[in-house]
């Protein structure tokens, strides 16, 4: 149908994506699909996503938000209250291949676009709607952030010491979790139109997205009844698998099986290869007296010796580091996750770029984050529909 931002040669490429989302989860989702090469269109309201004005940060008067989860799109501002916008969405939806939005449940379909009528109309249109609570249930009318999702689904009751207060993780991990699982449900939904030649729809919801990430923790629940606590950095099922201090700053370590156990006593503390640590439930069950002992080990070295140490006894070993140590780390340079690419108020912006690779090679959209707008008269133009400017 159309090329996509990332290259003929990419995945998605002429696959037509109509992004209605805003926020984080439905633009994160989008922007997977554009970094596959999928043309993704995004319309914005007349005042633009909200997450245009969410900062401080902002660079060239775009915020870091934003910048953060668009680039690889076309920003097309569209009065969806008014008749000509509602004209001009149904004529891009004619022209679609799959439409993402987050609005709240029968918001469209208030505006005269209820996904059944739609997809009645184009059988082959996949239709995505990333909501709180999902499309039915009793809190589907709810709206919710992803502060709120973490609070809701699980995650804050499961972090922070023991002693402490509930504890938000410290990135958007609920809206990029949902956004994950869209992206994945819409290409499940392509491969399977590729066989029956029907769109579908996706039903993605930011608290189940969260729940399903619970794993271990809410299996064990449903084997034992047994509730789950907050365990700070500890593992409920391992040990040592967590950080600790070092003389000069901090320290993760994964002993994930018993051998590991051996070879980390045997470079590191001779005296802790006792029977009472040998087996993993036995070191789970002595954990708080394995744990001061090892806090007097790990203080005994610096991070780059205990990194040194265990890097060559093929022990999992990291350093806490911030972002900025992340962000140029030569690992990060190799892989090509930072990619620069020209903004037209910005200039050469750095971002993030997609972890997915093929065959060696990083995929990263090449259109930059666009300006609120900026692609109205080219993509109204090129459906035929006539605009102001006309």
């Amino acid at each position: 149908m159309s090329t996509g931002a990332a290259g003929r040669g990419s995945p998605l490429a002429g696959v037509r994506i109509l992004d209605l989302s805003r926020i984080l989860a439905g633009p994160y989702a989008t922007m997977m699909l554009a970094d596959l090469g999928a043309e993704v269109i995004k319309i914005e309201p007349p005042g633009g996503d909200d997450t245009r004005t969410w900062g401080p940060p902002f660079g060239g008067g775009e915020a870091a938000y934003f910048l953060a989860v668009n680039r690889g799109k076309k920003s097309v501002v569209l009065n969806l209250k008014t008749e000509e916008g509602s004209r001009a969405l149904a004529r891009l939806i004619a022209s679609s291949d799959v439409l993402v939005e987050n609005f709240r449940p029968g918001t469209l379909a208030r505006l005269g676009f209820a996904p059944e009528e739609v997809q009645g109309r184009h059988p082959r249109l996949i239709w995505c709607s990333v909501s709180a609570y999902g499309q039915y249930g009793p809190l589907s009318s709810k709206p919710g952030y992803d502060a709120v999702m973490q609070g809701e689904a699980g995650w804050m009751g499961l972090t922070g010491p023991p002693e402490g207060p509930p504890t938000k993780l410290g990135a958007s991990l609920a809206d990029i979790c949902a956004g994950m699982m869209a992206s994945s449900g819409i290409l499940a939904a392509l491969f399977a139109r590729e066989r029956d030649g029907r769109g579908r729809r996706v039903d993605v919801a930011l608290f189940d997205s969260v729940v399903a990430t619970l794993c271990y923790q809410a299996q064990g629940y449903l084997l034992t009844g047994e509730e789950p606590v907050r365990s700070g950095n500890n593992h409920p099922s391992l040990t040592p698998y967590e950080s600790f201090e070092a003389a000069d700053g901090h320290v993760i370590v994964a002993v994930g099986n018993d051998a590991l156990w051996k070879r980390f006593c045997e470079v590191a503390a001779p005296e802790l290869d006792r029977p009472e640590f040998e087996k993993n439930p036995d070191r789970v069950r002595h954990r708080s007296e394995l744990r001061g002992l090892l806090e007097a080990v790990f203080r005994s070295r610096g991070v780059a010796a205990w990194e040194r140490v265990l890097d060559e006894a093929g022990i999992p070993v990291g350093r806490v580091r911030s972002v900025a140590e992340i962000l140029n780390s030569p690992q990060l340079k190799a892989r090509g996750m930072v990619v620069d690419r020209e903004h037209p108020s910005i200039g050469s912006l750095r971002l993030v770029g997609s972890p997915v690779q093929f065959d060696g090679e990083n995929h990263t959209a090449t259109l930059p984050p666009p300006l609120r707008g900026e692609h109205t008269g080219d993509v109204l133009e090129a459906i035929a529909f006539p605009t102001e400017t006309d």
